[in-house]
């Protein structure tokens, strides 16, 4: 990105020096060197007006959570908001993961995701304990053109406005269902710090009461929010990109499968440690077993627990 934007910049600064030599050869003897320099800074001086993107935030209204990106400037010049099977990033064209069971794609032109220093004002990932947004995952911030997915619990209707002083681009999801608190447990660096046998902590989050397991995968893979991580909390992936085939057997058996690689073999805690407790507060489920990417896990049968290879020390 740094390189295709600073080739872009420094192609339009030979173009504009290019046409300020020009103007200049007729009366160069008549412009004083001060001035010849001060003409010559401009271009880099507009290269700088490019508005950034200062803050991403949510939070629910009645009937309706609200996502705001805000910049610096006048914001982007257009943007799209739809729903897409897939997140891909800006680029490489690559799967980017989105925890939920909707994606919303947004897509900002004329606007960067970085200043001109190189500084990032907003994280990549951010979770939100709302109703129907669970998180907010950058795909790209490429050639001016800043692209985002909204991770939802459910499908459903939402409407895009923009706000000025200062600029935003608003997408409202509507909210028409009801929902349970459920808990979800992350690791805790303090618990970790204190070497507790089983570092993790609980919080709560709104699901489905129709699939509140599937709704407590999705809320872990989207991480704590802000001030859960500030209190010590983080999601401990164990390298692993997500979740598929969960099933909970009338044996009372729950089975879930992990994506992407795996393996940390160096940590205290791993995703199982955060899988285990928040599918095992359901009434339904005595034992999980989680299988590995590769379709494994060390036991596959009998009531007890279960890990994949990959999640061994």
């Amino acid at each position: 990105m740094r390189e295709a934007l600073t080739a872009r910049s420094t192609a339009g600064r030979t173009w504009l020096r290019r046409r300020t030599l020009v103007g200049l050869a007729v009366v160069a003897c008549a412009v004083p060197a001060g001035l010849a320099a001060a003409t010559a800074a401009s271009p880099a001086q507009a290269a700088t007006t490019t508005p950034v993107l200062v803050d991403v935030r949510a939070a629910h209204h009645p009937g309706y959570d609200r996502v705001v990106f805000e910049y610096t400037g006048k914001g982007p010049t257009a943007y799209t908001v739809k729903y897409v099977t897939t997140l891909v990033a800006d680029g490489s064209g690559q799967k980017v993961p989105v925890a939920g069971r909707a994606i919303l794609s947004v897509v900002m032109r004329d606007v960067d995701a970085h200043t001109v220093a190189g500084k990032v004002p907003t994280p990549l990932r951010q979770a939100f304990a709302l109703k129907n947004v669970t998180s907010t995952v950058r795909s790209g911030d490429f050639e001016a053109v800043v692209s985002y997915g909204v991770g939802l619990q459910k499908k459903t209707a939402f409407h895009t406005h923009r706000l000025s002083s200062p600029a935003r681009v608003v997408v409202d999801v509507t909210t028409p269902f009801t929902t349970v608190n459920r808990r979800v447990w992350f690791a805790d660096s303090d618990k970790v710090a204190a070497n507790v046998a089983n570092p993790v902590t609980s919080v709560w989050r709104q699901v489905l009461p129709t699939t509140p397991a599937t709704g407590v995968m999705d809320r872990i893979y989207a991480g704590p929010t802000k001030a859960e991580k500030a209190a010590g909390l983080f999601l401990q992936t164990s390298r692993t990109t997500g979740w598929t085939n969960l099933r909970i057997s009338s044996d009372g058996i729950a089975r879930v499968q992990l994506t992407g690689p795996c393996g940390d073999g160096s940590a205290v805690v791993t995703v199982a440690s955060e899988i285990f407790p928040s599918l095992r507060q359901f009434s339904t489920v005595d034992h999980v077993k989680v299988y590995g990417p590769d379709g494994t896990t060390e036991y596959p049968t009998g009531h007890r627990d279960s890990i994949p290879e990959c999640l061994e020390p």
